[in-house]
């Protein structure tokens, strides 16, 4: 491999002032130890994370070579297992933190999944790794993955990396996209209950080329996916997309690092969580460093989060470094909000069951990003984790006192007809309130309806009110 070669960088810095100067190496060795005093690991559960961090690098590749662990295959694509000497490999930046320079060390060979140059891929090509482990995620021995996606030049495809079973894992992903390239990329986290997963993505962009990149994490303890993008030559394009919920227990932690450091590139970033239940946690943190160099360029992040129960935690974090101003835009956005009493209240007051209700808005939530995936199957399994979800938030969670809400809108007796879909003066009233809050609060009729344009119950047909159906008919 020709990493050092190629990797000018691929010491480990030590505290660093910018992100230009983070720590990149492919030795475990070059890195300081994790503490929650740094900035990459100050959200991180250090002790989920420990059993990475103490297992030796010799342990780990052994735990791999009895390939007793973890199963890896493919279709659709071109698909090798290579040796560690392979010089295609490790020609991108370096891992930017310990778990991935362990997942580099440890993995006794890699995994390389070509498009050449010129092709166009018929179908969606399927990678699936899949954790065989059977006991407890405490038991589990840590193992690791090497993964290459290269794009030639002018070709065209769809990758799909999925992730089951139980597993401790820590992988490296390197995506090369050749100049003039069109490729998707899509890494589902669908892991059972006991496993925990490092993940870290090293992408590439040359002359013109565009990547979407999605990431779904769904299932697992502990997820944990660092994506770090640079450009090979002016003109690359790319869209980072990520859709996670986090149900009680669960960590889900998302990073994202965009470096423009080459001239007229964009780069643009959209990331929406859910939550229920006690101790669920994510967090995300969205890094862009615009060089001197990186004129012309246009970039923006965006994360959202609903949180639909009491007890988890959010952290979002979009930081923007600014070392030009002759640039055509940059900028971020971070929300954070809760499905409340009044949004409740705003669609059981037109007669739609509760739990109905609770699917609506967080449909709405994720619609616009769920038409984005462009890719059916990963938008119909995300969909059905949905559902899956909130069955499980419905069967906890009490129908709530009607009255405790009308009581908040100051007239009983006027929320009772709206909530039973007369048509009185004082419904109408109750209504129009309903909907104006709606439309000052964060989460807005429009994506309420753009869910109930696409619902197909009997509900929509009869229960919707024209200010839900005009907000559907605008969407």
């Amino acid at each position: 491999m020709n990493s050092q070669a190629m990797n000018p960088n691929n010491v480990a810095k030590k505290s660093p002032s910018s992100r230009a100067d983070r720590p990149l190496s492919f030795r475990v060795q070059d890195f300081e130890p994790p503490t929650n005093r740094a900035e990459e690991w100050r959200f991180t559960p250090l002790r989920q994370i420990r059993p990475f961090l103490d297992a030796p690098v010799a342990q780990v590749a052994h735990n791999c070579a009895t390939e007793a662990h973890l199963s890896v295959s493919a279709s659709g694509i071109d698909f090798e297992t290579v040796a560690r000497g392979d010089e295609r490999l490790g020609t991108l930046q370096a891992p930017e933190d310990q778990l991935g320079a362990l997942a580099w060390e440890a993995a006794p060979h890699a995994y390389v999944a070509t498009i050449p140059a010129g092709m166009a891929l018929e179908q969606e090509a399927l990678i699936r790794v899949h954790g065989t482990g059977t006991e407890p995620l405490a038991s589990l021995p840590v193992t690791a993955a090497e993964f290459l996606i290269a794009a030639g030049a002018e070709s065209r495809g769809t990758v799909l990396l999925t992730h089951t079973g139980s597993a401790r894992l820590t992988e490296g992903v390197e995506v090369s996209v050749g100049a003039r390239a069109h490729l998707t990329v899509v890494s589902i986290q669908d892991w059972d209950i006991e496993a925990a997963h490092a993940l870290s993505f090293r992408i590439r962009l040359g002359r013109d080329a565009t990547l979407k990149f999605i990431v779904v994490s769904l299932g697992g303890s502990l997820v944990r996916a660092t994506s770090s993008v640079d450009y090979a030559a002016p003109g690359g394009d790319v869209e980072l997309l990520g859709a996670y919920f986090a149900d009680a227990g669960q960590y889900l932690e998302h990073r994202l690092f965009v470096d423009h450091n080459q001239p007229q590139c964009r780069s643009h970033a959209v990331y929406k969580g859910a939550l229920q239940g006690k101790g669920a946690h994510a967090v995300w943190v969205g890094d862009v460093l615009i060089r001197p160099e990186a004129e012309g360029i246009d970039t923006y992040e965006l994360n959202r989060n609903l949180v639909l129960s009491d007890g988890p935690r959010v952290d979002s974090v979009p930081n923007l470094e600014i070392e030009t101003g002759k640039i055509a835009g940059a900028g971020h956005a971070s929300a954070t909000g809760r499905f409340d009493d009044e949004q409740l209240f705003y669609l059981l007051s037109r007669g739609i069951p509760r739990r109905e209700a609770q699917r609506l808005v967080v449909m709405g939530f994720f619609g616009e990003l769920i038409n984005q995936i462009g890719v059916a199957s990963v938008q119909e399994k995300l969909l059905a984790h949905i559902e899956e979800a909130l069955d499980r938030l419905g069967a906890d969670t009490a129908e709530p006192d009607l009255n405790v809400v009308q009581r908040a809108e100051g007239d009983t007796a006027a929320a009772t007809h709206a909530h039973a879909g007369a048509d009185t003066e004082a419904g109408t009233d109750v209504a129009a309130g309903a909907e104006q809050r709606w439309h000052s609060s964060k989460f807005s009729a429009d994506e309420i309806g753009r869910a109930a344009a696409a619902n197909e119950s009997d509900t929509a047909d009869t229960a919707y009110t024209p200010a839900i159906g005009a907000a559907a008919t605008r969407a």
